[in-house]
């Protein structure tokens, strides 16, 4: 039985990612690689591959305050061997300070080969109210 993610994230839902693990500085999301989503080589496209690695980690830095918000501040990611399959990530928040997340996430294959890597930034930030067409308003948390 798959999490919710707590917000609206259209991106991720046409996707089709689940969210199995959201506590404690840790995630893990699921994907099954679909048909239209894959590269001229009938594999996971890395820019899916990618999406997949920056919720995984973004997850994981909410996981500790899931009242905020994260953006991506910055992504690393190393391609080890092509994504096939169903596929699992798992995230992790390394260190995080008051404004700031430090993470890390690994996908890995049904045979639990590490496909790709990747280290990530991210910028907690606050809910503001949604009204009308606003989805997920975000403002940066202030550092004073």
């Amino acid at each position: 039985m798959s999490l919710s993610f707590g917000v609206a994230i259209p991106f991720v839902d046409l996707l089709g990612f689940t969210l199995e693990r959201f506590e404690n500085g840790e995630s893990e999301l699921h994907y099954t690689t679909q048909p239209d989503h894959t590269n001229s080589f009938s594999v996971a496209h890395g820019g899916v591959t990618m999406t997949l690695l920056d919720v995984t980690m973004a997850t994981a830095a909410r996981s500790v305050q899931n009242d905020m918000g994260v953006v991506t501040i910055e992504m690393k990611t190393t391609f080890m061997q092509a994504s096939r399959g169903p596929l699992v990530a798992k995230g992790r928040l390394m260190h995080r300070t008051a404004t700031m997340a430090f993470t890390e996430a690994t996908v890995y294959d049904e045979k639990g080969r590490a496909c790709s890597h990747a280290t990530g930034t991210f910028k907690y930030v606050k809910r503001l109210p949604v009204s009308g067409s606003e989805v997920n308003a975000l403002q940066p948390v202030s550092t004073d």
